[in-house]
């Protein structure tokens, strides 16, 4: 770029090279060092940039130091010429410069390789994914075999089905629920409310909990007080189905976290060793409705920890491989370890257990809801309703019929829906259809169902035969007792039979009321053979059958005609008193179901019975003596007490 000018080196009387030739040699090689440091072309530019182009071709020392000082320093306003005596200091500075400019292009170069390495090693990696993408356009995994498969799940996407009966007979306005009236009324003041609360819901199967509660979440959305926004959700998942993996590999309920060795991460996460949290149902309800069906079966730590989340509002992930100082780890899976995820809903449980079986814990934290049984004046108004939305005409006698053999609103339109696909496969489809009492007899006899209550009621009163009523998962149900009695030869030698199967509250029923026929009637149960039978061999679990078999053996040995359209539930002490007993709004349904005109409960019952019962009268008694002149037919049989 430069000519450096050719000079004879002055030597002085003692060989060694003079002052001035030493500065021009230094200066010579700093030229040279900048050669290195800059290519010939950008020191060019550079010396024209700076005006330094004549001054680096001077073969003055002064000149040409400054035209180094304007290179080195990047500074054309340096003009100052230096002497020979400043130009030693200044060589010093000069070279503390251009020292600094060398490390920085060593640095430079080094960086420089390292970035074409890694872009040659990126451009590899581009390449290699791009010839991948080209064998898999052209050739790749796809073959006829399974570009045909793909063209029959095509086709299969394109059939559809209509709704099934259940769906198209859903109710779809609380308006149209029917038998729920308070249980909707309570669930709507638990629920539509600006702060609501946990609820859980007990009834028997199929009278409509499910149904309610989703539709109870809709009209809370339409009222502006609630918190509910018109996108809040409504979640719903079977508490059986729901079990704790004590690996936490899996929670569908609460979320888990998928390891990136054990449980196969996105592919991405699994090479950078990221966990990945998996969000679960409480947080998808966020803001809505989580509603549990059959929460008395979900597991028990998977219970407890579920109410944590209730406590919290918020669930925890935890991970052995969560490194929060990874430099790839996304923001929402940092978020998600450090803070938790949201889970702010109201929890709404469904069960057929009775209260005491579900977790004291649980109970606590929610209010809770009773659904009644479906009366037959009920079952046969969802049928009617169901014809409606079906737009068939019903006969007159099926909704009768349906009632009489199942106390299930869900149970009732699969029986109506049956009886309609019978109807129409027989008339293939053609004019206008009419369910017949013919066409759900056909669906009887296929589904080989029996009648929800066998015993029914009747007008002509019998001796030694009452009914009793039971309860089973909210469903009250009708138990027929029978008892004989026969005069033994010899006095006190009779004795008392009965089921062995019934339990152990039954035989303790039956010699209480051997007390009790003493005491009342003055009449020693020794003196007769007596056999009290439950019909049907049934479990009674409690005392409320105590009454009724006080009533048989007494009508048995008096040889007194009872009401056959007249129920009894109650225990009796041996003094003769009619004790409270549980269950009272399941066995009035249970008594309506089975046709009777008559309920007798027992006096301190009266708070528990609902205050509009309609199509049974509900009679209240507080002794033994209360309960005869409503059940016994003609003369009340004389009080009598013997003396010991």
């Amino acid at each position: 770029m430069h000519r450096v000018n050719k000079i004879v080196p002055a030597i002085n009387p003692t060989g060694s090279l003079s002052v001035r030739e030493t500065l021009r040699r230094k200066v010579a090689a700093l030229f040279g060092i900048l050669d290195g440091i800059y290519p010939a072309e950008r020191l060019q530019r550079r010396a024209e940039k700076l005006s330094a182009v004549g001054l680096m071709r001077s073969r003055q020392l002064g000149r040409r130091v400054l035209a180094l000082q304007r290179l080195v320093f990047d500074d054309p306003k340096i003009t100052t010429i230096p002497r020979e005596p400043e130009i030693p200091a200044i060589l010093e500075d000069l070279q503390e410069r251009v020292a600094d400019l060398m490390a920085r292009k060593s640095v430079e170069t080094e960086l420089d390789r390292r970035v074409a390495d890694r872009m040659r090693e990126r451009q590899d990696d581009y390449l290699r994914e791009i010839r991948l993408q080209v064998l898999q356009e052209t050739a790749g995994p796809e073959t006829p075999a399974t570009r045909r498969k793909l063209a029959e799940l095509e086709q299969l996407e394109q059939v559809r089905l209509a709704r099934t009966a259940l769906e198209a007979l859903r109710p779809k306005r609380l308006g149209h629920v029917v038998g729920q009236e308070r249980a909707i009324r309570s669930l709507l003041a638990k629920l539509a409310v600006p702060i609501p609360q946990h609820v859980i819901l007990y009834g028997p199967p199929g009278v409509g909990k499910t149904t309610v509660a989703r539709l109870a979440l809709e009209e809370a959305k339409q009222l502006r007080h609630t918190p509910f926004g018109e996108d809040a959700p409504f979640v719903e998942v079977d508490g059986s189905t729901l079990r704790w993996d004590h690996r936490e590999a899996t929670n569908p309920l609460l979320g888990s976290v998928h390891d990136p060795i054990y449980q196969g991460t996105r592919r991405d996460f699994a090479d950078a060793g990221i966990p990945e949290p998996k969000l679960g149902l409480v947080t998808k309800a966020h803001g809505g409705v989580l509603f549990i069906d059959e929460i008395g079966e979900l597991d028990a730590v998977l219970q407890a920890k579920l109410l944590k989340v209730l406590e919290d509002k918020r669930v925890r992930f935890e991970s052995s491989y969560y490194d929060r100082d990874n430099p790839q780890l996304p923001a929402y899976v940092r978020r998600l370890f450090d803070e938790g995820a949201p889970a702010d809903f109201v929890l709404i449980g469904a069960t057929t257990k009775e209260p005491e079986e579900i977790s004291p814990t649980l109970r606590s934290r929610c209010a809770e809801v009773f659904f009644d049984p479906l009366s037959p004046e009920d079952i046969q108004r969802i049928v009617r309703q169901a014809g409606r939305r079906l737009q068939v005409e019903v006969g007159t006698d099926v909704p009768r019929t349906i009632s009489d053999y199942t106390i299930e609103g869900r149970k009732a339109v699969s029986m109506l829906a049956d009886a309609y696909g019978a109807g129409l496969y027989r008339r293939r489809g053609s004019g206008g259809l009419r369910i017949t009492l013919r066409d759900l007899h056909d669906v009887i006899r296929s589904g080989r169902l029996s009648a929800s209550a066998p015993a029914k009621a009747s007008g002509v009163p019998e001796v030694g035969r009452v009914f009793a009523l039971g309860v089973t998962q909210y469903v009250g149900s009708i138990i027929e007792i029978e008892a004989t009695a026969f005069p033994v030869a010899k006095r006190q030698r009779g004795t008392i039979r009965f089921n062995e199967t019934a339990g152990s509250m039954a035989k303790d029923s039956v010699f209480n009321a051997a007390s009790v026929i003493r005491r009342l009637a003055g009449i020693d149960v020794s003196h007769f053979d007596v056999h009290v039978n439950i019909i049907g061999g049934g479990q009674i679990d409690g005392p409320s059958a105590g009454l009724a078999v006080v009533l048989a053996m007494l009508s048995a040995i008096q040889r007194r005609r009872l009401r056959q359209d007249v129920a009894v539930t109650g225990e009796v002490s041996i003094q003769g008193k009619v004790k409270q007993v549980g269950g009272i709004p399941e066995k009035i349904y249970g008594a309506r179901q089975a046709g009777m005109r008559k309920l007798v409960v027992p006096a301190e019952n009266r708070l528990d019975a609902p205050p509009d019962v309609k199509g049974i009268e509900v009679v209240f008694a507080s002794s033994v003596e209360d309960v005869l002149p409503h059940i016994v037919v003609g003369r009340r049989p004389r009080r009598r007490i013997t003396q010991e």
